[in-house]
């Protein structure tokens, strides 16, 4: 058995999802949404970053820094099948792995220069928390990534999965004008557990520093509040 590898983080995203609840469930289903990738000091090197701009897309290799637990199951419950129904842990995207491990494709929209030798990407399209430690950046490449013929599973039913959401003008206009169309398609996402029905539940999900409450019936989802947090 070889040694055990050690791998240690090339950068951090930066974003407004503060918690986990609200976090679009896959990258793209917010394509609106921005992100920052900031590198660490021992990888704050342009030339790493030679040739970056000619790719579209990148995949983002990432820890589930907020889903570290002892031991590992064998199987998960998938919220999309109602939080009932188990599957195997390696026929899922669960963050509950033996090794907490992700994978998430990205679009790259520009390369910013900060102070110094100090360039960050910013993407969109990402579904990670807030500060979630970067393990490696690889570029998407369609004609070894994407497979037209390829088979989704039991995600496949779940696809088109979303609310319609009505959200008072007086309250979006709270939010930053550039970040108000990626909380839309955020919560177009429907964040509830697939197994939460109650219409009359009132749901908080943090979004940069405000705190936004909603309720959801029948496919409708209405933003009641939207403060600070």
């Amino acid at each position: 058995m070889e040694k055990e590898l050690v791998i240690k983080p090339i950068a951090v995203i930066k974003n407004d999802f503060k918690e986990k609840f609200g976090i679009p469930r896959q990258s793209g289903r917010a394509p609106s949404l921005l992100s920052k990738i900031v590198f660490l000091p021992e990888y704050k090197n342009p030339d790493a970053l030679r040739g970056i701009e000619e790719f579209s897309h990148l995949w983002l290799l990432f820890n589930f820094s907020k889903a570290h637990k002892e031991g590992w199951s064998a199987t998960v419950r998938p919220p999309r099948l109602g939080g009932n129904t188990r599957v195997g842990v390696f026929a899922s995207r669960s963050p509950f792995r033996p090794n907490p491990i992700g994978l998430s494709c990205v679009k790259l929209e520009r390369i910013e220069k900060g102070s110094a030798n100090d360039w960050v990407l910013i993407v969109s399209g990402a579904d990670l928390l807030d500060g979630t430690p970067i393990f490696d950046i690889k570029p998407y490449l369609p004609f070894a990534d994407s497979i037209p013929t390829a088979k989704g599973g039991y995600a496949d039913e779940h696809v088109n999965d979303g609310v319609e959401v009505y959200c008072p003008e007086a309250l979006l206009e709270k939010i930053p004008q550039e970040k108000r169309q990626g909380l839309i398609e955020c919560l177009q996402n429907d964040p509830r557990p697939s197994y939460q029905e109650d219409p009359a539940r009132v749901y908080g999900m943090r979004f940069g520093e405000f705190e936004i409450k909603f309720t959801v019936e029948n496919d409708l989802l209405t933003v009641h509040s939207l403060e600070k947090a």
